[in-house]
């Protein structure tokens, strides 16, 4: 047998418990390669099962209950950072923030399956101000349910490896070169996930300078001024609810029910909170495809126009009506668009 593989099965419950905690502490390191390795050695009884697991729930328990206590003392701050951290910029903290708002502490169960909204979950949940005792209830039903997912998935496989004696033997001497494929390979695909959606914001976003220096223009009489809208998530209004001058306040998914209230004849600046400008860039790109092409979103967004000392103003309308969006952007037959 490898002496790699021996050593595993040594220390396979501390391996394991190390491992996902550091997955899940923000690390992106991926797991799902070590839980199926666990669930096809306890195939061979080599590893026991219940450890496997309860070592999985443990990890998860210590990670999740650090960054709830974080989110919930720290709030946004704790997201920028994790989304900072994570290979899934794609998947950032507005889509956490609207499945709590959609779901509830539901989101708990599947969180984990979802790239980048594993770790970020926690922390939102301790800043919705949600009871410890109701989060740790869902949190660990849904550790639960991930680790079995891949441990029982691996356990699949080794008990159909058994059935082949050439195959079993041979699988034992190249397991631990397996296992780092396997590894490898997940990095590599969120290396390049991440790598092309970056590309995609670089070719679109505006620096906060340029949207200033069109702002200045309008106000000047020479241009028309830009339709700005704020995609922020009402828990990111927490800590600064001003929005940028002339902005609108409308949710991703109302602004993508409703793009008909986009005009296509003026720039559209959208911005968050992303470090990555995650939201408003997957949103200007999905609003490309449905023929809205002056659509950019801003570099930095709204900590990165506050950060280079632009003008803040106060939000005085909550949801915009009609008739906010009809001095805006009045539509073909004099009518306006509504929102909601």
């Amino acid at each position: 047998m490898p002496i790699a593989l021996v050593f595993f099965i040594h220390y396979a419950y501390l391996l394991i418990f190390l491992w996902v905690l550091v997955e899940q502490i923000g690390i992106p390191i991926p797991s799902i390669p070590v839980l199926l390795t666990a669930g096809t050695l306890s195939a061979t009884h080599r590893v026991n099962h219940f450890y496997v697991v309860l070592a999985v729930l443990s990890a998860c328990l210590v990670a999740d209950t650090i960054w709830f206590s974080l989110g919930r003392r720290y709030g946004n701050s704790v997201l920028k950072l994790l989304c900072r951290l994570s290979f899934e910029a794609s998947t950032c903290v507005s889509k956490t923030e609207g499945y709590f708002t959609r779901r509830g502490p539901v989101t708990l169960l599947f969180a984990k399956f979802v790239p980048g909204l594993s770790t970020v979950a926690a922390p939102i949940a301790g800043q919705t101000g949600m009871p410890y005792s109701k989060f740790l209830m869902w949190d660990l039903g849904g550790s639960l349910i991930w680790g079995e997912t891949f441990i029982l998935a691996g356990r699949f496989f080794g008990d159909l490896a058994k059935k082949s004696a050439p195959f079993f033997h041979w699988l034992g001497h190249f397991a631990f070169l397996i296992f780092v494929l396997m590894v490898l390979g997940f990095l590599a695909y969120r290396v390049l996930k991440q790598r092309k959606f970056l590309q995609q914001v670089r070719e679109l976003r505006l620096e906060p300078t340029e949207l200033k220096a069109m702002l200045d223009a309008a106000e000047e009489g020479g241009q028309t001024p830009p339709f700005i809208v704020d995609l922020r998530h009402p828990l990111d209004y927490l800590p600064d609810p001003r929005v940028l001058p002339g902005a609108l306040r409308i949710g991703p998914n109302e602004l993508k029910q409703h793009s008909e209230i986009i005009p296509r004849d003026r720039d559209v600046i959208l911005y968050c909170t992303c470090p990555s400008e995650e939201t408003s860039a997957k949103l200007a790109l999905q609003l490309h495809k449905m023929g809205v092409y002056r659509v950019r979103p801003l570099r930095g967004g709204f900590d990165g126009w506050k950060e280079a000392g632009y003008p803040l103003v106060d939000y005085v309308t909550e949801t915009p009506t009609s008739s906010i969006v009809q001095e805006i952007l009045p539509s073909s037959s004099g009518s306006a668009v509504p929102l909601l």
